[in-house]
């Protein structure tokens, strides 16, 4: 369920920002009426300044034990996103969240598997972080086009387990991360996956081959305005009609998308 009513606009302090891997920063802030409210796939709408005036999305990438503080995880690809990474320690960050409809997770699961493509692992950490604090098992299956562009592990909750694919080969098996897939279905009691929408397209395509009776849930990125569904901007079609990413979701039941109709941002 959404937890729209929440959602609130803070004044975050910056408490630290630095380069996690080449090209991705990692950002915590001082949010505790964020922090304390929000729930594994959701997500906050940023302020990036001035000069861009529409708010960004922005995963929630994991809390602090004393749900104070948040973290946000993102490549620099364009203007607001350079411009938070720019952002030094003391300055205030103008937040609106937290927003959306998270994972779900069934109490009588007790074996999770996360599927990671690229920055995929950003609102996926939260999950493990949560999870991993209800004594579950969970299995991160974590893939890149190069090692360099790997979450380091130290930055991974404790107690995961993590095995990882590199398209080049230089960490872990050589390929995509959806061939790891198949070996670890029979364990999981749940599947999660947060990537690019050629990865969904993959898994759902090994759902109706291979999974059959998995669920698997996962976190759409697209394109949004407003985060509050009232610009309709980040629409998708469904199998239950049009949906809007910032309110019915970002997560959804992978076979619930009409991926041929996917429009990928």
């Amino acid at each position: 369920m959404t937890n729209q009513s929440k959602a609130t606009v803070i004044q975050a302090p910056v408490i630290s920002n630095h380069e996690a891997m080449p090209g991705v920063h990692l950002l915590w802030l001082e949010a505790p009426e964020i922090a304390r409210v929000a729930s594994p796939g959701q997500f906050v709408m940023a302020c990036c300044g001035r000069e861009n005036l529409l708010r960004r999305p922005m995963s929630i990438h994991r809390t602090d034990e004393d749900k104070t503080k948040l973290a946000l995880m993102f490549t620099v690809v364009g203007k607001g996103t350079s411009w938070l990474s720019q952002r030094q320690p003391g300055e205030k960050l103008d937040l609106l969240g937290p927003l959306g409809k998270g994972f779900s997770v069934d109490p009588a699961s007790f074996n999770l598997l996360l599927v990671a493509g690229g920055l995929g692992i950003a609102p996926l950490t939260f999950l493990a972080q949560t999870a991993a604090a209800g004594n579950r098992s969970i299995a991160l299956l974590l893939g890149a086009k190069t090692g360099s562009q790997l979450c380091p592990g130290h930055l991974l909750p404790q107690g995961v387990r993590c095995f990882t694919a590199t398209d080049d080969g230089t960490a872990g098996s050589k390929g995509i991360i959806t061939d790891l897939l198949p070996k670890y279905l029979d364990w999981a009691s749940q599947v999660f996956a947060c990537g690019p929408s050629a990865m969904y397209r993959t898994i759902a395509n090994q759902n109706r081959k291979l999974l059959r009776r998995k669920e698997i849930q996962v976190s759409l990125e697209t394109r949004m305005a407003c985060g509050l569904g009232l610009c309709y901007g980040c629409t998708v079609k469904t199998r239950q009609g049009l949906k809007q990413v910032c309110q019915d979701g970002p997560v959804f039941n992978i076979d619930d998308i009409l991926w041929d109709e996917f429009v990928d941002i």
